[in-house]
């Protein structure tokens, strides 16, 4: 039955009605956790890995056509985007002309099923926290469901773990602080949960594409449909160069021990090996979590391993509630969905350029977002239309929350297609029509207003 730790996490998730997938899946983790596992990578078991890249590979337009007509297209959805603020889906938000990441994501699905004559069905991976919100915002493109297919389906939740005997926290004050997500790589666990795998299959599809949907160049792009199905390969990840903006992320790196591809995040990072980790001559490749994968391979290993996949485990130690730090410590049982390039011979990468890479974790890259550094298309795509993409630095203190970053820009966002870099120290607010050029920085112990058509150059006290 096992301890009595894990007893009491299996009757809560049943008692929350949660898929007997999830909670197995849970408990293999759970055991691991117990005996110590604690999912590190260390920097002596791995090498640096090296790939091809996408702007060097031929692929014909048939096979791209037809690579498509195949796929699927899945978006993670369950973030509420709390760093920033809010307590609804993140996709939510506007990112330029009054559409929100949902409007740009369903809009770019519909010009490519029509330009390829392809079913390209797109579903989300919700939580129980974005479901609503998503689907009513969606209501309003009638010709987005797939007919047989749903528009969502919802990731698994697990108890939070108490750090110093591992049985569920208990948090009264708010139930649902008790809770929290498995990762993303219940992606799969979802899938299988669901009977989704069965029902794609069956619906004639072979490949799928999951992204993020706060990232809006994860376009389902043909081409490169056209180069995974080419390259027979089960599972694939986009990958791009790191960049100083990386060095504190995961990156990819092949295992000594058997040569699979591994994907290794800063939480499976030894203190000592920090260093290894920030070097980006060695490690040069991280992830955009844009992957790709075969439908038949995986409900193979899935039937092969009843159902766990077997990732690696994230041990994530937190407090129960994440805004009062003299909470309870918890910890909680996470995987990555990328982890799963190791489970699969064969599996591969492609380089790709930054512009399949544009996240939106902070306000400052929803600046960028928002500004003319890139031009929507009649296709829905962003492209780039600076030479740079400009460093941006806003001061925490007034810009970190999405409601008081909007009443700073009440008129739009700057110009930033001339600038390299702005970093706003104080409290400023935009008027219409600013423009920054080169590197800007502003300083202020006093809150400040910057006219309308006001053009920033070089460095700007106030």
């Amino acid at each position: 039955m096992g301890s009595p730790g894990l007893q009491q996490a299996r009757a809560k998730m049943e008692a929350a009605g949660l898929d007997p997938v999830a909670i197995e899946t849970f408990a293999h983790y759970y055991r691991l956790l117990e005996h110590g596992e604690t999912g590190m990578i260390p920097e002596a078991s791995i090498d640096p890995v090296g790939m091809d890249a996408l702007a060097d590979v031929e692929v014909p337009d048939d096979v791209a056509a037809e690579a498509i007509r195949r796929t699927a297209v899945i978006k993670l959805n369950g973030g509420l985007g709390t760093s920033m603020g809010m307590d609804r889906a993140k996709s939510l938000l506007c990112v330029r002309r009054g559409l929100s990441f949902l409007d740009i994501i369903a809009r770019q699905v519909l010009h490519l099923r029509e330009r390829y004559d392809a079913p390209l069905p797109l579903l989300f991976m919700n939580s129980f926290r974005t479901s609503e919100d998503t689907m009513a915002a969606l209501a309003r493109y009638d010709d987005l469901p797939v007919e047989g297919l749903p528009l969502e389906f919802l990731q698994n939740k697990e108890p939070k773990l108490r750090l110093d005997d591992l049985t569920p926290v208990s948090w009264p004050a708010d139930p649902d602080l008790e809770w929290c997500p498995p990762g993303h790589g219940d992606l799969y666990t979802a899938l299988r949960g669901s009977g989704l795998i069965t029902q794609l299959l069956e619906a004639g599809y072979r490949h799928v594409f999951v992204s993020n949907s706060d990232n809006l160049g994860a376009v389902p792009d043909a081409r490169v449909a056209g180069w995974f199905a080419a390259s027979g390969a089960p599972f694939a990840i986009e990958a791009v160069r790191r960049t100083p903006s990386d060095r504190k992320g995961g990156h990819f790196a092949r295992r000594k021990s058997d040569g699979r591809i591994v994907l290794r995040e800063t939480a499976q990072t030894l203190p000592e090996d920090a260093a290894a980790l920030a070097d980006l001559d060695r490690h040069r490749f991280c992830s955009t979590n844009n992957l790709w994968f075969d439908l038949e391979a995986m409900q193979a290993t899935l039937d092969q391993r009843e159902g766990i996949l077997g990732l690696p485990l994230i041990r994530n130690v937190k407090t129960v509630d994440p805004g009062d730090s003299s909470s309870p410590e918890v910890v909680q049982i996470e995987t990555a969905m990328g982890a799963a390039i190791e489970v699969f011979e064969g599996a591969t990468l492609i380089e790709v350029g930054r512009d399949r890479f544009v996240p939106v974790k902070t306000t400052n890259d929803l600046l960028v977002l928002r500004s003319d550094v890139y031009d929507l298309g009649a296709d829905f795509v962003l492209d780039q239309a600076a030479p740079v993409i400009p460093f941006i630095d806003l001061d925490g203190k007034h810009y970190k929350l999405v409601g008081e970053f909007d009443k700073r820009f009440p008129e739009g966002a700057p110009s930033l297609k001339e600038a390299t870099s702005l970093v706003v120290k104080g409290d400023y607010t935009f008027g219409k029509g600013v423009a920054v050029q080169g590197d800007v920085e502003l300083s202020s112990t006093s809150a400040q207003r910057l006219e309308p058509g006001a053009v920033l150059t070089g460095q700007a006290d106030a």
